[in-house]
């Protein structure tokens, strides 16, 4: 059996329109975080999430958990950059954190986070004093 060109036209067009809607964005992060661990750790913030397609969202920041951990931070001017998102929504929610950190006065923070198929590199530079191995995770809301 051969098909004619007028067969195949809408299977084209059906096929490239799955093809641009799977289609994945660049979004970043803009943040400023603040916290505390004393073996429970907890920080939160507020930053901008922009994405390559022109969606833009502010939003609030959590981090909790727990460990052995102590210090005090504080993050301006971190930066965030995920991957595997379609629409900025995706970036809402909680992500999988583990970290061993030290740091006194200076220090320089990366950590890479996970929420299913989606994931967010974080990198910051803070201020205060931290030693320990935490868990926990980091959420993501709108404002």
């Amino acid at each position: 059996m051969r098909l004619r060109p007028i067969q195949i036209l809408p299977l084209v067009l059906l096929l490239a329109t799955s093809v641009a809607t799977a289609a994945e964005t660049d979004c970043k992060l803009k943040f400023n975080l603040a916290g505390w661990s004393a073996f429970y750790k907890t920080a939160s913030g507020d930053g901008t999430i922009t994405c390559d397609n022109g969606q833009k969202l502010n939003v609030r920041i959590e981090a909790k958990g727990g460990g052995l951990s102590f210090g005090k931070s504080k993050i301006e001017n971190g930066t965030g950059e995920f991957s595997g998102v379609k629409d900025i929504k995706e970036t809402l929610g909680s992500y999988a954190q583990a970290e061993a950190h030290a740091g006194a006065s200076k220090s320089s923070k990366a950590s890479v986070l996970t929420k299913g198929e989606v994931s967010l590199a974080l990198a910051g530079t803070g201020k205060g004093w931290d030693l320990g191995i935490d868990f926990g995770k980091f959420t993501i809301s709108a404002r």
